[in-house]
């Protein structure tokens, strides 16, 4: 069975991907993953096996020199996804959201090629929403998803969001000397996200930076790129036991080490922090139509995570959110056990079985 899989640049639609594909590997299927050109530096396509990529742009609708750019890249886009559907020949296609899936599922469509496409927030994207009454499965990662459908529920099934098979809790020693770490300590995990997130970066180095309370605490930061060295100097400078990473490949380590996760809200995330449990200080991404802020709220309903709006954060009202929880350690462990209100599905089996049975 030859299937391929198509992708935004971002890890939020990366990561389910590359979760699918280490499933449907071991059913013996043919694959191929297909991104945008500009995702041909990211470091977590080691593990993708045979990629391909295409010229994709975000279309705009003004009269401007960018936009006709915009429209000549995509057209160029559509031209490779269709080579791509001839040579490749697959049974199915499967989109995972952005507008750089819509030209391989159009022609999928066209050519009456089965398809599927993942959602992996509450609020689906402007692709999806398109994509979803054209397409033959929709899968989503929330069952609140269905209600912004405007499409037979006989189409969407509810599979979650797929996360990669090393995920998977260790033991808090193994995680603490991954990190070269020492036990007894606050561990806080701080990560914007695959791509980084810049004043995520600035207030927590800033706010943990300044704490009276440094020596009783650990972190990682996963800073991105566009940040790394400025926090790597900055907190080389504050006496904190830290490492910054630009990018960790092995987050299974940090989620293991963490007593409180400071984060965005992205699908992925919010997927992984329940996979492990994890109290967490959410800052949703503002923009993009508010699909994290959405997310989020899923985890402060049952009580696990508290939302930090953009433009409230702040040095001094995270440095006090961190020093009442290291005073309160009761409120982590409440905050844990809000978890166990989630019915967490077998996500990439079950979209494998979806994907598979399309056959």
């Amino acid at each position: 069975m030859r299937i391929l899989l198509v992708t935004g640049s971002s890890g939020g639609h990366i990561f389910p991907a590359l979760a699918l594909m280490q499933r449907l590997k071991v059913a013996g299927a043919d694959l191929l993953i297909v991104l945008p050109k500009k995702s041909n530096e990211h470091k977590i396509l080691a593990e993708c096996g045979k990629v391909s990529y295409i010229h994709t742009a975000n279309l705009s609708f003004n009269l401007s020199g960018k936009s006709i750019s915009a429209a000549y890249f995509f057209l160029i886009g559509a031209w490779e996804g269709l080579r791509l559907i001839t040579k490749f020949k697959p049974d199915v296609v499967i989109g995972f959201g952005s507008l750089h899936t819509v030209s391989l599922l159009f022609w999928a469509w066209l050519f009456r090629i089965k398809t599927v496409i993942h959602e992996q927030n509450v609020l689906p994207g402007r692709a999806n929403r398109l994509l979803a009454r054209f397409v033959d499965k929709v899968a989503v990662s929330f069952a609140q998803t269905s209600a912004h459908l405007n499409i037979s529920r006989e189409k969407i099934v509810l599979t979650g969001n797929p996360i990669r098979k090393d995920l998977v809790r260790l033991n808090r020693r193994e995680a603490l000397d991954f990190f070269n770490f020492q036990e007894g300590k606050f561990n806080i995990l701080i990560t914007g996200g695959s791509q980084g997130a810049h004043k995520l970066n600035t207030v927590c180095s800033a706010a943990l930076s300044g704490c009276d309370e440094k020596d009783s605490l650990q972190l990682v930061h996963i800073s991105g790129i566009q940040d790394f060295v400025s926090l790597k100097q900055s907190y080389a400078q504050s006496g904190l036991r830290h490492e910054v990473f630009d990018f960790l490949p092995h987050m299974q380590y940090a989620y293991s080490f963490a007593d409180l996760v400071i984060c965005r809200a992205g699908a992925t995330t919010i997927a992984e922090l329940q996979k492990f449990s994890l109290p967490a200080l959410l800052i949703p991404y503002p923009f993009a139509y508010a699909h994290q802020l959405s997310n989020a709220r899923l985890l402060q309903g049952c009580g696990s995570a508290l939302i930090i709006q953009e433009e409230e954060l702040c040095v001094e009202g995270l440095r006090e959110k961190i020093r009442n929880f290291m005073k309160n350690p009761q409120e982590l462990k409440i905050m844990r056990q809000g978890y166990s209100g989630i019915n967490l599905l077998n996500a990439t089996d079950l979209l494998a079985h979806e994907v598979l049975s399309l056959n």
